[in-house]
Formats: C-alpha cells, sequence, structure tokens
C-alpha cells in the first residue's frame, strides 16, 4: 500500500470498491430483500384489519400489556406501527450499500422483451396524469382499504349504539360524533404515509428507487385524502355540536385528559390553508402563495400532537420522523454557499450555471438539485435538472436555466454583471438511485424546449462510458426534440459536437421547430455553437472555490444509514429517560402535554443525536475531500469548448433532420423504431410539459396493447418535475 493510499479514510476507500459477487454477499442480499418485504407485508395487514374486530380487541389487550414498561401504552402502538418502518430504513441501509449499482449497466436484463408494471401506462388522461400499471394497483389497494375501513368502522358504531340504548334523538347526534371519529382515525392512517414521499434522500425512497420528483405525486394524492378525511371528521363534529347548541364552547375547549378540541381546530385550519392553496388552479396562478402556505406543515403537526396525544401520535410517529430526518439533514446542507465556476446566457433565454462540487459528491445524469439565490430571495428554491454527466469532471456540476418568471429573469441580470462575484446554495443532488438510461439497448428520448437539458447529461454519460469502457448497454438512441425557435439549437450541439463522439453509438436527432416555417439564415441553416455567446462567461471567485456539501440523504449510504440508526436509537433513549424521571415518577396524565413531550424528544433526538454524525460527516468530508483548483476546472472547460469548435468543421457523425412548422408524429416515429428495432426493450423518456407526457404515454399504451410477438415494448419513463 503505497503512502497516498494508506492516508486516505477508510470511507472514502471502500466507496470505490466494488465487492466481488459472492454467495455470501448474494444470500445477504436476499436475506435483507426478504426480511423487509415480510416486515412491510405484516405492517400494511395490521393496517388494513385494524377496522376488523377480531384484530383490534387482541390489539387492545396486546398494548394493554406494554402499560407496565417504562414507555407505556405509547410504546406498544409505536412498536407495531411506526418501528417496522424504521426497521425497514435501517435494513435498507445495509441492502443499499452491498448492492452492486453496476450491475445491470453492461448486460441486457432479459432475453425477450416484456412488459413491467412500473413503466407501462395505463390511465394517460385523467387528475392523476400519466398512470403506470403498478400505481393503478397501488391505487386499487388502497381504495380498498378506505372502503372497508368506512364499512368496518360504521358497523362498529351500529354495535356501540346498540350497547348504549339512548334516545332517539341522543342517539343521532352520537352517531353523528361517531362517524367523525372513525373519520379522523383513517385519516391518521394516510397521514402516517403522508410525509413518506417528500423526505428527499429518504432511505425508503432509495431503496424502491422511485426518486423523490416522482413519489411527490403520492404525496399530492394522499394529501387531497387525508384533508377530505379530516374535513369530513371536523364537520361532523361541528354539525352534532351545533345540533345540541354548544358549538363555540367545543371549538374552544382545550381538556387536558382525552382529546383537546382548540388545537384540532387550528391544525385543521392549517391543513385547509395548504389544501386550498395546493390546488391546481390556485397553484399555478401563483406557485409563491402555495409554497408559503404549505410552511404551515409545521403548524398542522404540531397542534395534531396536540390534539390527539402521544398515543396516537405513535401511528404516524415514523413518517414524521423521517421527514424531519430529512428537513434537518437537507438545512445543514444548504447553509454552505457554493460557487459559480462559471456561467454563460444563450441567445435562446438559457442560461447555464457550472457550480463546484467536491469529488466525494456522487450523482448520476438522471439527478435534480434545488438552488438558491441569497442575493435573489432567502426564501425561493428552485427544482433544475443537471445537465453534465458524473464523468465529465469530479469537480463541478452544471445545470440549464430557461429564463421564464421573475427569478429567472433577476438571476439573468444578475449574471450579466460579469466583474462581479456569484455564490448559491444548494441541497441535492436527488434522482434515481440507479442509472435507468444505462438498463436499455434502445432509447427514444422525448423533449420539448429546455427539456433536453437530462437528455444532455445522459447522452454526455453515455458517450464518456463506451469511450472509456464502462459497463454501457444503450447503442441506439434517437432524440425528438420539440422547440419553439432555431435559436434554441444549439444547446443540443454542447454534447454532440464534442471531439470525442463514439462510432460505436447509433444517435439520430429529429428535431422539430414548431413556430416557424422555414430556417431563419440566409444560407438555411440553424444557428451554430458560436451563436452561445462565450462573452457572457464569468470566472471563479477565486483559485479554491468552495464545493457542494456531501450532507445530503442520497450521498454516501454508510453515513445516512448511520444518521437515521444514530437518531432513532437517540429517540427511543430521549422518550425512556423522559417518561422515567419525569413522566412516570410525576404521574403526567395530561394527553395533551405528553403529545407534546413526545413530538419535543422527536426534535431533540434529530438535532442532538442526529446532529451529533452529521458533525462526524462533516468532518469526514474535509479529509477526504481533494483540493480543489478552480483553474484545473476552467482550463478542463475551455478545452471542452473548444474542442466543440473544432468538432462543429468535422463530418458528421449522426443523423439530424430539422422540419419546420411541424410537430412531433408519434405513431409514426414510434411505428418506423418498432420495424427498424424489433423484438426488443426500447427505453422511452420524456422530459417537458403535461400535454407531450400524455402525448407519448398514449403512444406508448397503444404500441404496448397491440403488439405481437416479434415486436418491441416500449417502457415510458417520465423525468419531469411537476409540483
Amino acid at each position: 500500500m503505497d503512502e497516498k493510499s494508506s492516508k486516505q479514510p477508510l470511507l472514502s476507500r471502500n466507496e470505490n470498491l466494488k465487492p466481488t459477487p459472492s454467495f455470501l454477499v448474494s444470500s445477504t442480499k436476499w436475506i435483507l430483500k426478504v426480511s423487509m418485504w415480510v416486515i412491510f407485508i405484516a405492517w400494511a395487514a395490521l393496517i388494513f384489519v385494524y377496522p376488523s374486530d377480531a384484530v383490534h380487541k387482541p390489539y387492545l389487550k396486546l398494548i394493554q400489556a406494554m402499560n407496565t414498561t417504562m414507555f407505556g401504552v405509547s410504546g406498544g402502538v409505536f412498536l407495531i406501527y411506526s418501528a417496522p418502518v424504521l426497521l425497514i430504513a435501517f435494513l435498507a441501509s445495509a441492502y443499499i450499500y452491498i448492492r452492486d449499482e453496476d450491475e445491470n449497466h453492461g448486460k441486457k436484463s432479459a432475453k425477450q422483451p416484456r412488459l413491467r408494471l412500473w413503466t407501462m401506462p395505463i390511465l394517460v388522461d385523467g387528475p392523476f396524469g400519466v398512470v403506470s400499471a403498478a400505481e393503478v394497483i397501488g391505487i386499487a389497494v388502497f381504495t380498498t382499504y378506505i372502503v372497508w375501513a368506512i364499512y368496518a368502522e360504521t358497523i362498529k358504531n351500529f354495535e356501540v349504539l346498540a350497547f348504549f340504548h339512548l334516545p332517539t334523538h341522543e342517539e343521532r347526534i352520537f352517531m353523528i360524533e361517531l362517524i367523525g371519529l372513525r373519520l379522523g382515525v383513517i385519516g391518521l392512517f394516510c397521514v402516517a404515509l403522508l410525509f413518506l414521499p417528500v423526505a428527499r434522500g429518504s432511505l425508503l425512497l432509495r431503496l424502491i428507487d422511485i426518486p423523490f420528483e416522482h413519489a411527490t405525486r403520492y404525496h399530492v394524492w394522499l394529501g387531497h385524502l387525508t384533508m377530505l378525511l379530516f374535513t369530513l371528521h371536523g364537520l361532523f363534529y361541528a354539525i352534532a355540536w351545533t345540533i345540541e347548541g354548544r358549538l363555540l364552547h367545543q371549538l374552544m375547549e382545550w381538556e387536558n385528559k382525552g382529546v383537546a378540541n382548540l388545537p384540532g381546530v387550528i391544525s385543521l385550519s392549517a391543513g385547509l390553508l395548504m389544501w386550498v392553496t395546493s390546488l391546481p388552479g390556485v397553484r399555478r396562478l401563483n406557485f409563491e402563495l402555495f409554497f408559503y402556505t404549505h410552511q404551515l406543515y409545521v403548524v398542522f403537526v404540531v397542534f395534531m400532537a396536540l390534539h390527539i396525544g402521544s398515543l396516537s401520535f405513535c401511528y404516524v410517529a415514523a413518517g414524521i420522523f423521517l421527514f424531519m430526518l430529512d428537513r434537518f439533514l437537507r438545512f445543514c446542507q444548504s447553509r454552505r454557499t457554493v460557487d459559480v465556476l462559471s456561467a454563460r446566457s444563450f441567445p435562446c433565454g438559457t442560461l447555464e450555471l457550472v457550480l463546484s462540487k467536491p469529488p466525494n459528491l456522487h450523482y448520476n445524469a438522471l439527478g435534480w438539485i434545488f438552488l438558491q439565490v441569497r442575493e435573489l430571495s432567502w426564501l425561493q428554491w428552485h427544482p433544475f435538472s443537471v445537465s453534465s454527466s458524473p464523468l465529465d469532471g469530479d469537480h463541478h456540476l452544471a445545470v440549464l436555466i430557461k429564463v421564464l418568471g421573475d427569478w429567472t429573469q433577476k438571476l439573468e441580470r444578475r449574471i450579466s454583471e460579469k466583474d462581479s462575484k456569484m455564490k448559491v446554495s444548494v441541497e441535492g443532488p436527488y434522482g434515481h438511485e440507479s442509472a435507468y438510461h444505462l438498463k436499455y439497448e434502445n432509447l427514444i428520448l422525448v423533449a420539448g424546449g429546455i427539456g433536453i437539458s437530462p437528455f444532455l447529461a445522459m447522452l454526455s454519460d453515455i458517450l464518456q462510458r463506451l469511450n472509456d469502457g464502462k459497463p454501457c448497454l444503450p447503442t441506439n438512441v434517437l432524440i425528438v426534440w420539440a422547440v419553439k425557435q432555431t435559436d434554441e439549437l444549439p444547446l443540443l450541439q454542447t454534447v454532440v459536437a464534442m471531439d470525442n463522439f463514439n462510432l460505436s453509438l447509433n444517435l439520430e436527432i429529429q428535431t422539430y421547430v414548431t413556430r416557424q416555417s422555414q430556417p431563419s439564415l440566409e444560407e438555411g441553416k440553424p444557428p451554430s455553437i458560436e451563436a452561445m455567446n462565450p462573452d457572457s462567461i464569468f470566472p471563479a471567485s477565486d483559485s479554491k472555490g468552495c464545493g457542494m456539501s456531501v450532507l445530503v440523504g442520497t450521498g454516501n449510504i454508510l453515513w445516512s444509514g448511520m444518521y437515521v440508526m444514530v437518531s432513532t436509537v437517540g429517540l427511543v433513549v430521549t422518550v425512556g429517560l423522559v417518561n422515567t424521571l419525569y413522566v412516570n415518577p410525576y404521574n403526567v396524565e395530561y394527553s395533551w402535554y405528553k403529545g407534546l413531550l413526545l413530538l419535543l424528544c422527536m426534535t431533540l433526538s434529530v438535532l442532538v443525536f442526529g446532529g451529533l454524525v452529521i458533525i462526524f460527516w462533516h468532518f469526514w468530508e474535509m479529509k477526504t475531500r481533494s483540493i480543489q483548483n478552480v483553474s484545473n476546472n476552467k482550463t478542463k472547460t475551455e478545452t471542452k469548448r473548444e474542442a466543440m469548435h473544432k468538432a462543429s468543421t468535422k463530418e458528421q457523425q449522426y443523423l439530424s433532420t430539422i422540419r419546420y412548422g411541424q410537430r412531433p408524429d408519434f405513431p409514426g416515429i414510434f411505428g418506423a423504431m418498432r420495424d427498424r428495432w424489433g423484438c426488443v426493450d426500447i427505453g422511452v423518456v420524456v422530459c417537458g410539459p403535461s400535454t407531450l407526457q400524455t402525448s407519448v404515454a398514449k403512444e406508448c399504451r397503444t404500441q404496448n396493447l397491440g403488439r405481437r410477438s416479434n415486436q418491441p415494448v416500449f417502457h415510458f419513463n417520465s423525468h419531469s418535475f411537476d409540483l
């Protein structure tokens, strides 16, 4: 071992090691996977059968038996409904660590093409957007649960009424209150899932390889259902109290034992504000209103804990705790300001920012980052797709930004100040755990306007891998790009005009200029690379730029796993100490107060125990990070740009056609590829507006449903961030 490697930290060395496949590794992966499935199925089954008396009565006896421990009845509920979620997260960190990331990048997954649930669009027109077969199954299962739960709880309501033998008038009021109670309980189980999709760096999302931008839609669906149930929950109680003539008194009531009504009113009010401003019409009209009111989730969660107490809050604690961990980690990462190595403005109204990053911060070509420029706004964060390949360089990451709104216009003016330094704050990168574009031999990439940005990263990644001899399956790539004007065309040439274009890649580009009937230049050629306005570039602030922080949930899996595990152990220790030293000795019985104590314990464990891991994580980053020489990055960037200009004079090495005044004819395009490529799996990736996604998904569905045995299967993948 040489001196350099001996001084390199152990975690850094392990990070680059790829374990040789062995029986022990395969067995461990299999055991972990089976264990996670068993835990998940058991947890989901407990939720599904909760309304049933056959299970509910033994469940009550079980948690009552837990009352003798230091954790009390709440500990029993936490063990049954929250602990399994956290345990799956623990096992996920180990499973992801030993999983070989490149195991499918260089070989076909199947001899014959086959349909896959996640990439088979079923519903393409409707309120849910494009919905895959797997998502349809999920919606059907969840709908079945809601219907079953309402039915079972209704049966229990009649049994309760028969037990009390109340007068008719009181019986009706009691029934209305029981209905409200049952709807609230069902809504509580929805909250248990509500926060899981929006934990951007969640180990659970990494495990199932669903990126945050896709999981957000599940949060939206669950949010609508949750608020509908909670609104009905409050409405039924309000009706009952109005009939009794004590509405105002009940709304303002704050009982020490049992349920405190006023915190519930405050929580529901915050939830309604978030719900109304998140409706599609309001959100599109005023996104900032939606964003700012959504910060009321803190009020929603805190007062919900005060309303239902620690016992009921333990049903939803796991999802909220994982979200708190993710939110604190994002806060720590975004405190660092990152140097902009270079910035430029294209004539088509597109900006490019090249950001400094440490070499030990890894991402793939399907990544996203959230960007904040404090000079423009301290509150606004905007998501952008990464336009550079991780193989382009270890010290930088690039994004393309379309100038559309006030914030981007301010950013464009800021970039025009060439003599000034510029820093940004970054969260991420996020995205797919694996680079799925490398798992298809045949790719169709469909982009609309600035939607070409992630495809620049994908194409560059493929070319770099082919040139470096790394595992890479794609050999046939078709890019279908729809733009409004010809001034956007040079964006794609930043990749395909590279001097290192690999001839083993069969690349075809079909460009559709929708708002021009003919070329704008007299010679009939589209704008060249020289039209990219290189004069708008400004250099970095100094020779040693400050790179992005590696404190991100999608980063090093060992640190991410330790962060979750240590924080969870800290939560158990904190709750145990509070119960032993305070709650039990002093006989604390106030329900709302115990709910507040549980929430404070969760917060304390994140800040103290999680913060301790973050401190060591930060020191590890500083020790393993190579000294970044920005001048080398600048030289590399300039060398690449010169190579692009040089390559522009060479003979074109790919097929490119430009059609003016037309839109893509997807039936014709997909039919031609079907006949050309034959019986294969074709990966279709679309990035653009919802109308474009719908058109492409509809064509994939049509081709797959009418498929013959000797024809390909089209796998639909969306790479669009739609809130």
